[in-house]
């Protein structure tokens, strides 16, 4: 006889999960926001960008090494996915967007990173040729229009245009990463620990960046002494600290949770308060403003972000199917919303 479990516990779980998720969901999207206002003090103090990356990600690597060494499994299994996640999850995204904030405000780069949720619905109907809801399209329209006005596309481009578009190379990267993440995510049982994933993405971006970066040629001595960050010393080490810790560790680690409870739409509209939050930051510690159009198209890009993921079609399900369900009535169903 089967054993029947009260609904409302069940539900009463389910609310709970989900709460905790979203609450992780939020820490992380408030740590991703805070690393460019701690890095580009940093930057100004006379660290170029990509030696701020390459202590960002191989401080991260170095914390989560045990990780590392716990999946070593992974690199036989899965070493294409490894070596993608940390050529465009970890190297290229950062070092785009950190090379896209010492020309451009923090709240502009992030902004035109969060493009890539646009980005990844283009890239599921053209490349991968499955549907996508009317409701996503639309998102998209309203993403490349509030990008738009963003960059003051009427003014001549106001803003310096390689750091736009070191900006878009970032939203690009995070196409990557999300696609890569899809790519490990359906497997079953056999799915790669996404803790281990992202060890060993660090790990390799790491790589990646100390041949780009060149380490040894760094300014080390700007590490011991402060930065400026908007009129108040600061020491470098302190923010060195909270990139590493904080805007990374803590970053990756609370957003791998969150799709765990969550489903990645959901986690991934949580996440796009991340662009919010760090121009918000970048206005409070960096004094760093916005004009009235691009504030007012930064929420358009949020927006159409928002869409574009709560409107991503769902994977298929992989429980059998109860005999009573009607395969084609769901199929015509699935199909009527879709373009």
């Amino acid at each position: 006889m089967p054993v029947h479990t009260s609904q409302g516990s069940q539900g009463s779980q389910v609310n709970r999960g989900r709460g905790v998720g979203l609450g992780l969901a939020l820490v992380s999207a408030v740590a991703f926001g805070g690393s460019g206002v701690a890095a580009k003090p940093l930057i100004e103090a006379g660290l170029d960008p990509l030696h701020v990356v390459w202590l960002r990600v191989a401080g991260a690597a170095l914390v989560m090494l045990p990780l590392a060494v716990r999946h070593r499994a992974l690199v036989k299994r899965r070493p294409a996915l490894l070596a993608g996640f940390g050529l465009l999850g970890v190297a290229g995204v950062q070092a785009c967007y950190f090379a896209a904030i010492s020309r451009v405000p923090v709240g502009v780069a992030l902004l035109v990173e969060y493009l890539a949720p646009a980005l990844v619905l283009g890239w599921v109907r053209f490349v991968q040729r499955r549907p996508v809801t009317r409701a996503a399209a639309l998102g998209v329209v309203l993403a490349v229009g509030g990008l738009a006005c963003v960059v003051e596309i009427w003014s001549g481009l106001g803003f310096d245009v390689v750091g736009l578009l070191l900006a878009l190379g970032a939203a690009c990267c995070q196409v990557g990463y999300f696609v890569l993440s899809d790519q490990g995510s359906d497997a079953g049982d056999e799915a790669p620990d996404p803790l281990g994933v992202i060890a060993y993405g660090l790990l390799v971006g790491t790589l990646v960046l100390t041949v780009v970066a060149r380490p040894w040629s760094m300014r080390w001595s700007v590490l011991g002494g402060s930065a400026d960050m908007n009129g108040t010393s600061v020491p470098a080490a302190l923010l060195l600290g909270w990139i590493i810790l904080v805007a990374t560790v803590v970053a990756y680690v609370t957003g791998v949770l969150s799709v765990r409870r969550l489903s990645p739409q959901v986690a991934g509209v949580v996440a796009c308060l991340e662009a919010v939050i760090a121009t918000v930051l970048a206005w409070v510690l960096l004094g760093e403003h916005l004009s009235a159009p691009q504030i007012a198209g930064g929420a358009v890009v949020l927006l159409g972000a928002f869409i574009a993921q709560s409107s991503a079609p769902a994977k298929p399900s992989q429980e059998p199917v109860a005999s009573g369900t009607n395969d084609a009535e769901r199929e015509l169903s699935a199909r009527g919303t879709a373009v």
